[in-house]
């Protein structure tokens, strides 16, 4: 079941008509979003519905044609993606994009590293503060790590982890950020459903001991059944359905465009 949220908590991130023309296809079109704090929010649809592409304004990854983004009463419309991450907002994506010759542990402080700036001087003189601030920042990756039970490849390549494990890892790194926001890109695509069930459950305890906001975009009925407070429906770029779970999965224009009306997910 998915835990419950509070209703009243003041929007984090507010947007209104955003509209994603390319070369006169339209992939995202009169977009609307309350979305609070504290809330699981699930966005799904059929391959083509602008799920990644709001993922990618929301970031600024792209830029809209129209519309605007506003998170906690700042307009970041036209922000540059590190402008949007030094704000708060991360996010995975649905093909894994790690540094996979760095180590795991690397790849943890490297997403650090935007709350942490390098100074060159330090480094070249290896000097007491620098050093003291490295062995902090190691030991803050370790403890990302040991919550998604990644600790003990610390030191081995990102290319070397199974799969699964470089979906943790994503995910580890862009908790590392220190986001209040958390935009996960399809997280079980290409896992069994025994993995997805273990991620559910990590999505979960990250929710609950990092107090995230969660956006989560993903074709597996079962993970945002039982995840998401409130579902968006996307077909087109058009948002065809929203409310909880229970209302949307019953919802005529869901079942005929992406559910299937002969699907069952009891």
């Amino acid at each position: 079941m998915a835990p419950a949220f509070d209703s009243d908590a003041p929007s984090l991130l507010r947007i209104r008509g955003l509209i994603k023309d390319f070369r006169g296809l339209r992939a995202l079109d009169n977009y609307l979003l309350d979305l609070r704090a504290g809330e699981i929010l699930g966005v799904i649809g059929p391959n083509g519905a602008g799920k990644t592409t709001l993922f990618n304004l929301i970031t600024g990854l792209l830029r809209p044609t129209a519309g605007r983004i506003v998170w906690e009463g700042r307009d970041i419309t036209r922000a540059s993606p590190d402008a949007v991450a030094r704000m708060g907002i991360a996010r995975t994506f649905q093909n894994i994009r790690l540094f996979n010759a760095m180590s795991v542990l690397d790849n943890v402080k490297v997403a650090q590293q935007l709350h942490s700036p390098v100074d060159p001087a330090g480094v070249l003189l290896s000097a007491p503060y620098f050093m003291r601030r490295e062995a902090a920042l190691t030991e803050r990756a370790l403890e990302v790590l040991r919550f998604f039970d990644l600790e003990r490849y610390a030191f081995h390549p990102a290319a070397s982890l199974a799969y699964g494990d470089q979906r943790r890892l994503e995910m580890a790194r862009a908790l590392a950020t220190q986001p209040r926001l958390l935009l996960l890109d399809e997280p079980t695509v290409g896992m069994n459903p025994s993995e997805s069930q273990e991620l559910l459950q990590l999505i979960r305890m990250l929710h609950e001991r990092y107090q995230l906001t969660l956006v989560l975009v993903a074709h597996d009925m079962r993970l945002v059944m039982g995840l998401c407070q409130r579902l968006q429906v996307l077909s087109n770029g058009r948002t065809i359905a929203q409310g909880e779970p229970a209302e949307v999965r019953s919802h005529p224009e869901v079942i005929e465009a992406y559910l299937g009306k002969a699907h069952s997910y009891a």
